[in-house]
């Protein structure tokens, strides 16, 4: 699998990057955004598997990652994939966090785009080659941050997200860019037209019920969009390490570039 992203990616490589480290492995930053010191790590990839101006994937974690020690989101979804691949990833990967009782709005999906500006600017970020991915409350986050900046990212790969509250106990998870409109699955698609998308579910889900994420592919459907929707159907909430593993999903992703 990796291989193949390699092959695919070379042809994208700029100029090579004499700081890029024998072995993929994170580093911690920290960003003072807003009144508030936050917390970061960014993944760097082997030189081997990106020897040139890189990729980079900002990721989303979801509720249980929530603190101020900027090291929980490297322990669930994409951090532990990165951590079997390391020596083989070829892109940077962010991982801002979000604090304790907070969701990703407001100040802190401003954070989070802060964060990937900073750290593509770092690292060398390829703009042409910046990805969203997100889960359960990150997956919420990715279409906040995809609305937010509609023609920054060059693919989006929400999971097991939703574009409203999926329960009373629970009214401030929601996207914000999408909340007062009548139909927000049909602005959501209307906004995003042009931007690849492919979503993930479990069918199962109990926790963020798959409607939302179905009602958007309907939208794009209806609309001609093109949104790709994936719904496991014997997967409940964790629809992340499915999603993760899947070379496909990779093979897609790495595919998209911004051509402006």
């Amino acid at each position: 699998m990796i291989a193949s992203l390699l092959s695919m990616l070379a042809g994208c490589s700029g100029q090579p990057v004499a700081s890029a480290p024998d072995h993929g492995h994170f580093v911690d930053r920290q960003l003072q955004f807003e009144g508030r010191t936050f917390r970061y790590q960014v993944f760097v990839p082997a030189r081997a598997a990106s020897p040139g101006k890189r990729p980079l994937v900002l990721f989303l974690h979801g509720s249980g990652e929530r603190g101020d020690d900027g090291v929980k989101p490297t322990l669930a979804g994409l951090g532990p994939w990165l951590k079997e691949n390391r020596d083989s990833f070829p892109a940077l990967a962010v991982f801002p966090q979000v604090p304790e009782g907070e969701e990703w709005r407001d100040r802190n999906a401003r954070m989070a785009l802060a964060v990937l500006d900073a750290a593509g600017n770092e690292f060398q970020a390829d703009p042409r080659r910046i990805y969203l991915t997100g889960m359960s409350m990150g997956g919420y986050g990715s279409w906040e941050l995809a609305l937010t900046r509609p023609t920054h990212f060059a693919a989006v790969v929400p999971i097991c997200g939703a574009l409203r509250a999926p329960r009373q106990a629970r009214p401030g998870l929601l996207v914000d860019q999408v909340a007062a409109e009548a139909d927000p699955y049909v602005a959501t698609v209307t906004r995003l037209r042009g931007v690849p998308v492919w979503s993930f579910h479990g069918a199962r889900d109990d926790l963020v019920p798959t409607h939302d994420d179905r009602a958007i592919h309907a939208a794009s459907e209806q609309l001609g969009a093109g949104f790709r929707y994936t719904e496991y159907p014997d997967t409940n909430h964790n629809a992340w390490d499915p999603t993760y593993r899947n070379p496909a999903m990779w093979q897609w992703l790495f595919a998209q570039q911004r051509t402006e």
